[in-house]
């Protein structure tokens, strides 16, 4: 299928549908029946179980318990960076919020505001600041860890469509991360600094969730609901999780104006993995 055709054909298909299928049969417990689709996906997708804490395949129960397996202690070191990298995944876009507009692909952009559901306050906190947005891919490991160490003061959620969030996608659709459904968390780092992390939904991602909530969606609820945390004091250290995806999808980093640089290794398209450089 065309890149074009295969955008166009997420305009009309019943993207809520069969998200809500495939999160039945993710979370399903077939015995023999989902541990063969565990192996052709593993197959499919040449997925390393090397590096998986527990690497049988017929060990899970069902495939939610598959995507979001553990890896091994010390597969994944920390590098000695003020922001390492969250995930395992791709680069998708990354570099300066240019007076509140975030850079999507080529020929599209969206703005803060809206990625942050119309929270304009919020928003300029980041007009000039920096951004950073990484695709998982199927075959990626599928929890999101700390980029720093932060206290958790605000999660939304944001209702949204639920399109694909493939590099395809992203050059096809315009303002895809600020339609697609969402979670923003909102966190203040060690030196009181404001950093955002927006797990994106996306077509059969089944849930996302975080560690202090749970499962956040389902429900897929018709309007933004918010949690204020600053009264709990969450804190959650630098390559700490902090959520995962139920099948795959983008995280989204909004840090303020300051003298943060990238590692310059990181172009798009470039893989990358849990606990690497990503920023000084």
């Amino acid at each position: 299928m065309s890149e074009r055709l295969f955008v166009l054909s997420q305009h009309v298909m019943p993207k809520l549908a069969l998200t809500r299928f495939a999160g039945c049969v993710a979370g399903w417990k077939g015995g023999s029946l989902t541990t063969a689709l565990i192996r052709r996906f593993i197959a499919r997708y040449n997925v390393d179980m090397s590096e998986a804490q527990n690497s049988d395949p017929a060990s899970y129960a069902s495939f939610n318990d598959f995507f979001t397996r553990a890896l091994k202690p010390g597969v994944r070191p920390l590098a000695d960076a003020r922001q390492v990298c969250p995930v395992d995944g791709a680069v998708s876009q990354l570099g300066a919020i240019d007076n509140g507009r975030i850079f999507q692909a080529k020929g599209r952009d969206y703005s803060a505001t809206a990625l942050l559901a119309g929270d304009a306050e919020l928003a300029a906190r980041f007009a000039d600041g920096h951004f950073a947005t990484i695709y998982l891919s199927p075959r990626d490991y599928h929890r999101i860890h700390m980029p720093c160490a932060g206290r958790l003061l605000e999660m939304t959620y944001v209702p949204g469509e639920l399109y694909s969030v493939n590099p395809a996608t992203a050059r096809g659709v315009d303002r895809l991360f600020a339609r697609n459904e969402r979670v923003v968390c909102l966190f203040e780092d060690e030196q009181g600094q404001p950093f955002v992390m927006v797990l994106v939904g996306a077509t059969i991602v089944g849930s996302m969730a975080t560690v202090w909530h749970g499962v956040v969606n389902p429900p897929r609820r018709p309007a933004l609901e918010k949690w204020d945390y600053r009264s709990q004091d969450i804190r959650l250290a630098k390559g700490e999780e902090m959520g995962r995806f139920l099948l795959g999808s983008t995280v989204v980093l909004l840090y303020p104006a300051g003298p943060l640089r990238f590692n310059p290794q990181w172009q798009p398209a470039s893989p990358v993995r849990l606990g690497e450089k990503m920023a000084d």
